[in-house]
């Protein structure tokens, strides 16, 4: 019986390179991936394939297509080991690439040039350096912090870029009024305007701070089908032109908007 995966990949002009065609856990192989990053400095990607516990590296390169480099991670609960990794940040500053590591709630610390494991912070709970699901990362270079989407417990955490100390944190209450979250997922930062892009996931929109100090901007979204409109937006981007790009999950489409938050088109 021909492989369906192949069918698709073959007849379809969009798609350059695929990796991963089946479930597995052999090198190159996926069960669930849910996070990347890429590494523009050394042309590599970086996966979070979830289920099977670890992190795959790819190296990227337009006349041979992507080729399996290495990996690092195991299951576990012990330093260095990962339970369902999940989002994925590179600290180009220090050489170093952070992975949220969801189901032992924390942040991990990998050495990019030596994948090797330096340091994790965080268990679980709502107080200073605890998370509870912890699932987006994103580096605000400008300021020096990393900005952690604490999932189950509503809110943002902000921590130095040089010692993982904590900050501040923003949210923290279940709720859906300015600056309050429902269950955020993606997030991304807009360097050029200073300012954080969240999704705010359960209440179908869309938030934008201020990367200073984590102060509330404006929204943008409300639940629904139409243009503009969320079903549990997840992940956020932001392009060279500065557009927001929305991952409108159970829509199943993605959505663009300029940088005030006006509809610009959507991709089902």
């Amino acid at each position: 019986m021909e492989d369906m995966g192949d069918y698709r990949l073959d007849r379809d002009p969009r798609i350059k390179l695929s990796i991963g065609l089946y479930r597995g856990d052999a090198d190159g192989e996926f069960d669930n991936p849910l996070g990347l990053v890429f590494d523009h400095h050394r042309g590599l990607l970086l996966v979070a394939d979830t289920s099977n516990h670890r992190v795959q590296v790819f190296s990227c390169d337009d006349d041979d297509g992507a080729s399996f480099v290495s990996k690092f991670g195991e299951k576990g609960s012990q330093p260095g080991q990962l339970l369902n990794p999940w989002g994925l940040a590179i600290d180009h500053d220090h050489d170093c690439i952070l992975v949220l590591d969801r189901l032992n709630n924390r942040v991990q610390v990998w050495s990019l040039s030596e994948q090797s494991f330096l340091s994790c912070i965080g268990h679980q709970g709502s107080r200073d350096l605890e998370f509870h699901n912890p699932v987006g990362i994103a580096i605000d270079k400008h300021h020096h912090r990393i900005i952690i989407v604490d999932r189950n417990n509503h809110r943002l955490v902000f921590l130095s870029s040089i010692d993982l100390s904590f900050l501040f944190s923003v949210g923290g209450k279940q709720g859906s009024r300015p600056g309050e979250f429902s269950y955020p997922s993606g997030i991304a930062i807009d360097h050029d305007r200073h300012r954080i892009i969240v999704c705010d996931t359960f209440n179908y929109r869309v938030q934008v701070l201020s990367s200073i100090d984590g102060s509330f901007l404006f929204e943008f979204g409300s639940q629904g089908h139409q243009p503009g409109q969320f079903k549990y937006p997840q992940g956020v981007c932001i392009d060279n032109q500065g557009r927001i790009i929305v991952a409108d999950f159970s829509n199943r489409r993605l959505q663009a908007f300029t940088h005030e938050g006006h509809h610009i088109s959507s991709f089902d």
